[in-house]
């Protein structure tokens, strides 16, 4: 395994999933079959291994698909929370801005976050950044992370472009499943 970007010293890490509600995955998003099926796996790993399970959940303006209560809202039903897991509501693309996602990661003593979710250039981005901005070391495993088309880009050149050129090496390091997956089983990343 080639991580480029360390953790920041000894701590729990949580596997952070952002946003994937019933109505974006309706949407049909880039390889949502093989991302949800990603996420799951990494769902029941960290539950395995005693590694912390964060849901954030948008909350979109009244009449949009995301409105808090609607089926739409919902975190979809292949990868949603067991009994006390924390979801942390937010309304901006950063996971982080006016949520209580930082201090309670550091009430946890979390310095390493492992990222999944939708939407690649938006929330994922953001909160990746933050993220790194604050002194987390963010693991992005392969295909757990997808978009749509956006204006004269492909979903898939959007997914491939951020994971490869934006996030790997730069604000966090880009893993295979597998070496995810025995990240988490050791409980540590360095």
């Amino acid at each position: 395994m080639n991580a480029r970007v360390s953790s920041s010293g000894s701590g729990a890490m949580a596997l952070v999933v952002v946003d994937v509600q019933e109505a974006a995955v309706e949407r049909g998003p880039y390889q949502a079959a093989v991302v949800l099926r990603n996420i799951a796996a990494l769902i029941v790993a960290c539950r395995t291994a005693g590694v912390e399970v964060i849901y954030v959940q948008h909350d979109g303006q009244p009449g949009e698909p995301e409105e808090p209560g609607t089926r739409g809202w919902e975190i979809h039903a292949q990868i949603g929370p067991a009994a006390g897991e924390v979801i942390i509501r937010k309304r901006f693309n950063s996971a982080f801005r006016r949520t209580h996602l930082k201090p309670y990661l550091d009430g946890r003593g979390i310095n390493t976050l492992i990222l999944v979710g939708i939407q690649t250039e938006y929330c994922i981005d953001t909160t990746c950044r933050v993220a790194f901005e604050l002194g987390y070391a963010v693991i992005i495993p392969e295909m757990t992370n997808t978009t749509f088309d956006n204006g004269g880009l492909s979903a898939a050149q959007i997914h491939d472009f951020w994971n490869r050129r934006i996030f790997d090496g730069r604000f966090a390091v880009v893993l295979s499943m597998a070496d995810t997956l025995q990240v988490i089983e050791d409980g540590a990343f360095s």
